[in-house]
């Protein structure tokens, strides 16, 4: 892998023609892809609370999570990140890092992931959740 600055881009190229190179050539220029995108405009997931009662807030640095359970579900923000709660039922996660945004909005839908039947639960707000019929009486 060969990197040079040529007026303010960065380039990367292919040592040579093998597998092994392409492979590391594709990963390499996406993650350098990344990480300048992160730098100037920066990632962002949006995620949606459908449910009676599921509701986000902030308190101080943590996420506060109702989502049905007897519990509250308290989640550490990590360092790096930015969450908003726009709303009651709204969880924006932002950051620099696409790895970590896509992470953390992972691990806050695994909490409460939507079901089939009503389609409760903790989604994706671009995510489409097929629902299923229930029984037939």
């Amino acid at each position: 892998m060969v990197m040079t600055e040529e007026e303010g881009a960065i380039r990367l190229a292919k040592a040579d023609e093998t597998k092994k190179a392409r492979e590391g050539h594709g990963l390499y220029r996406t993650l350098c892809n990344n990480m300048m995108v992160g730098v100037s405009e920066g990632f962002e997931k949006k995620l949606k609370l459908v449910g009676v009662g599921y509701k986000a807030a902030m308190q101080g640095k943590d996420l506060n999570l109702s989502l049905g359970y007897a519990h509250q579900v308290i989640l550490e923000v990590p360092q790096g990140l930015k969450v908003e709660c726009t709303s009651n039922t709204e969880i924006t996660v932002s950051g620099y890092d696409k790895v970590e945004v896509g992470n953390f909005a992972a691990i806050i839908r695994s909490k409460r992931k939507p079901e089939p039947y009503k389609g409760k639960g903790v989604r994706y707000a671009d995510e489409v959740v097929l629902i299923k019929e229930g029984k037939r009486k």
